[in-house]
């Protein structure tokens, strides 16, 4: 499995070895020992899935202390551009984010550490998001930041995405308290 470092300090993408033949395609898609090995940790206790069509946004979201969560996300069909901010106050990269774009084909995979707000949008139709996390859903936690907010510049390649109104509505970065160190 290639396994990529990102510049935001715990976030790790894992391209695994895809074998093809007429018959289709195998690959591990997940190990416990290599994701390890590679710094991604976490006891998995949820496993969530989403579809989408082109243009889908979702995000950028987290769960705050106590019950935030690393995700191992990846996509089963399609494509989408995920991206993760860096929300670690104590971070020398705290406010800046990385995308990566996940494709089916290639069978990639993120892995998301807690203290990170995560989204992505789907650049095919029928898209299948899958996410793996290490705590299970509690709303009383969750939070988020505007998608398109100015100060974390980021570029999604659309100025009009399909975004949810709960999304549409959540705080600017610069109006943000962190609750991750």
């Amino acid at each position: 499995m290639e396994i990529k470092h990102h510049a935001l300090a715990g976030v790790i993408e894992f391209a695994p070895r895809v074998f093809g033949d007429p018959r289709g395609a195998f690959f591990e898609s997940f190990s416990a020992r290599i994701m390890q090995d590679a710094g991604a940790v976490g006891d998995w206790v949820q496993d969530n899935q989403s579809s989408s069509g082109v243009g889908v946004l979702r995000g950028l979201h987290f769960q705050r202390p106590p019950y935030s969560q690393a995700k191992l996300v990846r996509v089963a069909t399609g494509r989408v551009l995920d991206v993760v901010v860096d929300l670690r106050r104590s971070s020398p990269t705290y406010g800046q984010h990385t995308g990566v774009v996940l494709d089916a084909q290639r069978c990639n995979m993120l892995y998301v550490p807690t203290g990170f707000a995560h989204g992505f949008m789907a650049l095919e139709d029928n898209t299948l998001f899958l996410y793996k996390c290490t705590d299970y859903y509690n709303p009383g936690s969750e939070g988020g930041l505007l998608w398109n907010d100015p100060t974390l510049n980021i570029d999604w390649g659309i100025q009009e995405p399909l975004v949810s109104d709960k999304d549409r509505a959540l705080p600017l970065f610069t109006d943000f308290d962190t609750p991750f160190a």
